[in-house]
C-alpha cells in the first residue's frame, strides 16, 4: 500500500467514520479543515481525500472501529509507515501483537510481523517497541541485517 492507496480507503471509509462518531457533514468538514462541499464531494464518491486530509482523519480519528477494522489495527501505526518511508522514527512499546498481526521471523531478540489487513511489516525489538516499519519485506530484513550484523547468525 502507498500513500494514495492508503487516502483512497479512507476516503471508502469517510461516511461511515462520520456517521460512528454521529458528526453532521458540517462538523466532520470543520474538524478535517475542509469544505463542507469537499466532504460530500468525497462520501459520494466524486474525489478522493488527499494525502494530508487521511493522514489527518487517521489521527484524528484513530480510535474509529470503522478505521481500526479497516485497516486491521491502529491506523497511527500505517499512517507512519507510510510517512517515515526511508526514514526510520524512534516508535514507543507496542503490545506486541496480540491483534491484528502475525509473526513473520524471531531472531537474537528481534520480531517481524506483519499486519493481517493491510499487510504492512514492522521489526520489534524484546521490550515489543517498534523499531522499523515498511510495506516492503526486504527493507525490514535489511534493517534487521544492519541491527545483528556484528553477530554470527544468518538470518
Amino acid at each position: 500500500m502507498d500513500k494514495k492507496e492508503f487516502a483512497a480507503r479512507l476516503s471508502d471509509e469517510l461516511k461511515l467514520i462520520r456517521t460512528e462518531y454521529g458528526l453532521t457533514q458540517e462538523e466532520m468538514a470543520a474538524i478535517l479543515g475542509v469544505s463542507k462541499k469537499t466532504l460530500v464531494e468525497t462520501e459520494k464518491n466524486r474525489r478522493r481525500l488527499s494525502w494530508t486530509e487521511s493522514a489527518a482523519l487517521a489521527a484524528i480519528f484513530a480510535q474509529s472501529r470503522v478505521l481500526q477494522n479497516a485497516l486491521g489495527g491502529d491506523p497511527t501505526d500505517m499512517l507512519a509507515a507510510l510517512a517515515f518511508a526511508g526514514a526510520p522514527p524512534h516508535y514507543p512499546a507496542t503490545l506486541g501483537g496480540k491483534v491484528w498481526w502475525r509473526q513473520v521471523l524471531q531472531f537474537q531478540g528481534y520480531t517481524i510481523q506483519q499486519n493481517l489487513i493491510s499487510q504492512h511489516f514492522r521489526l520489534l525489538n524484546s521490550e515489543n517497541q517498534r523499531l522499523y516499519s515498511s510495506f516492503r519485506y526486504d527493507d525490514i530484513v535489511g534493517y534487521l541485517t544492519t541491527l545483528t550484523a556484528n553477530k554470527k547468525e544468518e538470518i
